[in-house]
């Protein structure tokens, strides 16, 4: 494993298992410079939304990372206010624009939105038949929201990208998703650096000599999440991206699992109908 290692998704397309998150970098220079600082680590996937307001500038980097569109994974998100049949196709487009790219690795549906999410699902299943979208999933869903898909889909998602750290280790979802082919994306896998001086993951650190922020992707990566850690700091970049030089026991990564709270950072869904 190394951050050039890809896993293979239900519909034969290979996700790179580390991508630079840009939730919070703000448009223009700060997520321009983070992009391009991850491209110079090595890092070949990139997290954006719509709802984010940095479209342009992931494309921008894109473009100027000297690196071929092709080898770069974009992944970005429909917005609730952009839901529905409709209106999901036009967000689309208007990604496409913004991005600067004929078409997108990963569509997602951001939020499960009641009353439209089944009509944005279809209007993501044609964008996905035309070839606009290369992969299609969804974000914050729960299994009952995934249950609920299921019914009316046609194509399963790829993945489900949801909060996952071991301070929410969501053991039934990542089953579940397991057991439908549908690889989890852990969106702030480090609780937003709100549990890095637990004492106990302090001493982890200390046992490997790394930073209690790499021992929580390390965790994440060993099992066998898609991780996306976010930073606006060349050297959080960097030092999010140097986990591949040693393994957490299996001891170990057992007993980051008990660190499970239920600890939230992000909204929670499971107050969704």
């Amino acid at each position: 494993m190394d951050i050039a290692t890809k896993i293979k998704m239900n519909n034969d397309i290979e996700i790179p298992i580390l991508g630079l998150g840009t939730y919070m970098l703000k448009p223009g220079e700060e997520c321009y410079n983070a992009c391009l600082w991850a491209f110079e680590v090595g890092y070949r996937h990139i997290d954006t939304a719509s709802f984010y307001g940095n479209e342009e500038d992931v494309g921008r980097a894109v473009r100027d990372s000297g690196i071929k569109r092709e080898d770069i994974f974009v992944t970005t998100k429909v917005w609730n206010d952009d839901q529905g049949y409709d209106k999901t196709l036009e967000a689309v487009d208007k990604s496409l624009t913004k991005l600067g790219f004929d078409y997108i690795d990963l569509y997602l549906i951001h939020w499960p939105v009641p009353t439209l999410r089944r009509q944005t699902w279809k209007a993501l299943e044609k964008v996905y038949d035309q070839g606009i979208v290369a992969s299609i999933g969804v974000s914050n869903y729960t299994i009952s929201h995934l249950q609920e898909l299921f019914n009316y889909a046609n194509v399963i998602p790829v993945v489900n990208q949801v909060e996952f750290s071991p301070y929410l280790y969501q053991k039934e979802l990542k089953e579940f998703c397991e057991e439908n082919k549908i690889l989890i994306e852990a969106y702030s896998p480090l609780g937003r650096g709100r549990k890095l001086n637990d004492p106990r993951l302090i001493e982890l650190a200390k046992k490997y000599q790394k930073t209690p922020a790499q021992i929580l992707i390390r965790w994440a990566l060993q099992m066998g999440t898609i991780v996306i850690p976010k930073s606006a700091k060349r050297e959080r970049i960097i030092e999010n991206a140097s986990v591949f030089d040693f393994e957490l026991s299996k001891e170990d990564v057992q007993y980051l699992c008990t660190f499970n709270e239920g600890f939230r950072v992000a909204w929670n869904p499971e107050k969704v109908q």
